[in-house]
């Protein structure tokens, strides 16, 4: 690769990074922001709903946006997006300046996702592609992994009197509402969001020729497809993983508060961020299992997993509890990939707009965390959580229902590890 696109390489993994911050920050922020805004679980759902709604929406539309002007005006808007939806709630760190803010944030964030995949693929050169999307899967775990530990210092740190601290917290305390530390965090954010414009409108990207299955499609291929029972199916798949991850990751904290008396700022933000450490540790357990077991199988086998973990999640005793909810990450953590496999391997054309109408699936994210909210404020959230056996049961049907075109292919134990067999 030339110096160029090493750097290139380096700065998409840096947005990737930026992006998983970014998104999973809401699972340690939400019991405190409960407690501050004086909320109910319905109203605090709705702060993931603004977020992946946003997500869910814009996933087509910055596909069309990205292939009429180029990679690099996608990313300035992305990243204008970012910063202004984060300036905003900064500034007025209020619940409804807060719903229009992470709508705000999510358009940024579905734009960059759009875009980096086929741009890591150019940069990185295509018989680099698959370790650097591997690399890029381990980063944004790191981001997701690191952000409940800078809540954390920041809940601690920021609120210091006058000449207390360091430069950093000292600047920040002063910058936002004594009573709501945890608002430095999005003034990270800007300053993340115009670092990241300024670098973008300074580089030189390299020219992006999509491949059949990155471009969006038109309208009418879109149409074609929502016309086929199995499309609206894999699509549900989407949206129930989706909707199961972010249920977990946002209500694990509020859970361990309510029911064990767990500090939101230290043990729950800890339980979010393994939660997400296990996540990248599962994936790369994943890849060396799907080498030797049929795709279908390792989906089904995961979810009776996860649902078993889930149930020792809910009701367990404390110590158990806190284990077990970072453990449902490393569970949960080969389904988004075998899903959008299985349902990409199950048509044999129009698989750009069939990633498009499966990326719009991130809708689940939005929708669940909701339906947990209102059924925890009814029935209790242990009650409420309960709803991912739905999720995780339409996943256990995928895993039985599914009938790929091409199935992936296994290989040996030893064949894995380079040993001949003898015989």
């Amino acid at each position: 690769m030339r110096k160029r696109s090493v750097f290139i390489v380096f700065l998409i993994l840096c947005i990737w990074f930026y992006i998983s911050f970014v998104t999973n920050i809401l699972g340690p922020l939400i019991p405190v922001i409960i407690d501050n805004f004086r909320l109910s679980l319905t109203l605090a759902g709705f702060l993931p709903f603004s977020f992946f709604l946003a997500y869910g929406v814009m996933s087509i539309p910055a596909g069309m946006f990205t292939e009429r002007y180029g990679e690099k005006t996608a990313m300035l808007v992305a990243f204008g997006f970012t910063f202004t939806g984060a300036l905003f709630f900064a500034l007025f760190p209020v619940y409804r300046i807060a719903l229009v803010s992470l709508f705000t944030i999510g358009i940024g964030m579905a734009i960059l996702q759009v875009v980096i995949n086929p741009l890591m693929r150019v940069a990185g050169g295509e018989e680099h592609f698959a370790f650097n999307s591997v690399l890029g899967q381990l980063v944004f775990g790191a981001g997701s992994f690191v952000s409940p530990f800078v809540f954390s210092y920041m809940m601690q740190n920021v609120p210091v009197r006058p000449g207390e601290g360091n430069v950093l917290t000292t600047t920040l305390s002063s910058l936002v509402p004594h009573e709501l530390p945890w608002v430095s965090l999005y003034w990270i954010f800007v300053i993340g969001g115009i670092l990241m414009f300024v670098i973008m409108a300074s580089v030189h990207l390299p020219r992006v020729e999509l491949k059949e299955d990155e471009k969006t499609g038109a309208v009418r291929g879109y149409l074609q497809l929502l016309g086929q029972k199995k499309i609206i199916l894999f699509f549900l798949g989407i949206f129930a993983y989706v909707g199961t991850e972010q249920t977990l990751a946002n209500w694990m904290s509020k859970f361990l508060k309510t029911y064990h008396g767990f500090d939101p700022v230290v043990q729950g933000a800890t339980a979010v961020a393994w939660f997400w450490g296990l996540m990248s540790i599962g994936c790369l357990v994943g890849l060396v299992i799907l080498k030797l077991v049929d795709s279908k199988k390792v989906l089904r086998i995961f979810s009776l997993l996860a649902m078993a973990d889930v149930a020792l999640a809910l009701f367990g005793p404390a110590r158990l509890s806190l284990l077990a909810f970072p453990a449902a990450g490393f569970f949960i953590s080969v389904m988004y990939s075998v899903i959008v496999s299985l349902a990409l391997n199950s048509v044999d054309k129009h698989h750009g707009t069939f990633s498009g109408i499966l990326c719009t699936g991130i809708l689940g994210g939005a929708v669940i965390p909701l339906i947990v909210g209102w059924l925890g404020d009814h029935l209790g959230l242990r009650t409420g959580m309960l709803f991912v056996y739905i999720t995780l049961g339409y996943i256990l049907f995928i895993s039985v229902w599914a009938k790929p075109l091409i199935n992936n292919k296994t290989v040996s134990l030893a064949a894995l590890f380079g040993k001949k067999q003898t015989g």
